[in-house]
């Protein structure tokens, strides 16, 4: 019996020493999940020390622009700042559904793009995200920086750089796959829209204007490539010289384009109420359309380019692209990379230039 409990006590005593070994071994691999930084290098070139898990993260700079890249990797949940002032009206209300975590946040920057230290380390975000605006992006990065919030730089001048710049931040939330998947899609949409395109003839393709009518503007030099993508001819192909060019009544009426884009539903009505311009082919042949608003203008720079591109021709080209369920496009594509699930009526609300705003209201 002695012996029996001896044997009974050493084993008891190993099981002990095992169950402490097993412990200490999950602790330590714990610590070091959680506890070790990384460092990446951003689009600028500046190396960037992150926390091991990224919990939340602050965008700053052309807000609704960086919102969109961080939606199609489905991390818009983990931004802690509202929009910034130009941002804030019924136009954006797509940014609001697809992340409604940033309803109530404050803004974070001045109307000139400047960062608010002070409230943003109220936040305590993460990461922060930045990409050139009206300040530099290197200079802002610094300064947050220096207040101890790590920040990525993104850059986006050439239509290619957005599957970059989707790169990175899938790499530092550790969404890669979900990056990758949106590289794809957005090649797959060009070859998908190149196929039809590349059959049509010269004479065939649309001289096309993309422009803001109230300030005599056309914006961002993307329109260029999405406007040739789809089987246009964009009419400022040749004079920009600029992200954003001015351009004369008299311009507009060399120009003759037959197909002119806007940058929001009223100004539809604006321009071909007009009538300095009745006789413009696009006014004539009731060819004036808003350009589609989701998470921001598509006619702009956002991670929606594709969409853009898919809706760019079926415009220009409606018999050749007559197949092209534009509606059913969205649902799946705000569904797989913005994680929402969206009805018939909201893409066809996108579609038609957004939701309406009253034109004595900012945009």
């Amino acid at each position: 019996m002695k012996k029996r409990g001896l044997v009974i006590l050493a084993m008891l005593a190993l099981l002990i020493i095992s169950g402490m070994l097993i412990a200490g071994c999950g602790k330590e691999k714990a610590a070091d999940t959680t506890a070790t930084p990384r460092t990446i290098v951003d689009m600028a070139g500046r190396e960037v020390t992150l926390p091991a898990e990224i919990h939340s993260l602050a965008t700053i700079g052309p807000g609704p622009v960086l919102n969109s890249l961080i939606f199609a990797v489905g991390e818009g949940g983990k931004i802690v700042n509202g929009l910034p002032d130009f941002a804030r009206s019924e136009r954006w209300k797509y940014q609001h559904k697809f992340a409604p975590n940033i309803s109530e946040q404050p803004m974070v920057q001045t109307s000139d793009f400047q960062p608010n230290v002070e409230e943003m380390l109220k936040l305590k975000p993460d990461v922060v995200f930045t990409m050139e605006a009206r300040g530099s992006c290197e200079q802002i990065a610094e300064v947050l920086t220096n207040a101890g919030l790590p920040t990525v730089c993104l850059v986006w001048t050439e239509p290619d750089e957005v599957k970059q710049a989707i790169n990175m931040i899938g790499e530092v939330l550790h969404q890669e796959t979900r990056a990758q998947e949106y590289s794809k899609y957005f090649d797959d949409t060009i070859a998908r829209v190149s196929k039809v395109v590349d059959s049509i003839p010269e004479d065939k393709r649309p001289r096309v204007l993309h422009c803001n009518i109230q300030s005599m503007t056309a914006p961002h030099a993307i329109t260029e490539w999405w406007v040739s993508q789809a089987g246009g001819k964009s009419v400022t192909k040749e004079v920009r010289v600029a992200e954003n060019i001015e351009f004369s009544v008299e311009q507009l009426l060399k120009w003759d384009p037959q197909v002119i884009i806007v940058s929001s539903p009223d100004q539809v009505n604006l321009l071909c109420n007009d009538s300095r311009f009745k006789e413009v082919s696009a006014v004539k042949n009731k060819q004036v359309f808003p350009t589609p608003v989701g998470a921001h203008i598509w006619g702009n720079r956002t991670s929606e380019q594709p969409l853009m591109l898919l809706w760019a021709a079926k415009t220009f080209h409606p018999e050749a692209f007559k197949n092209l369920n534009l509606e059913e496009e969205l649902i799946q594509f705000y569904k797989h990379f913005f994680n929402y699930s969206m009805n018939v009526e909201e893409a066809q609300e996108i579609l038609g230039g957004g939701p309406k705003v009253d034109p004595g209201k900012k945009k």
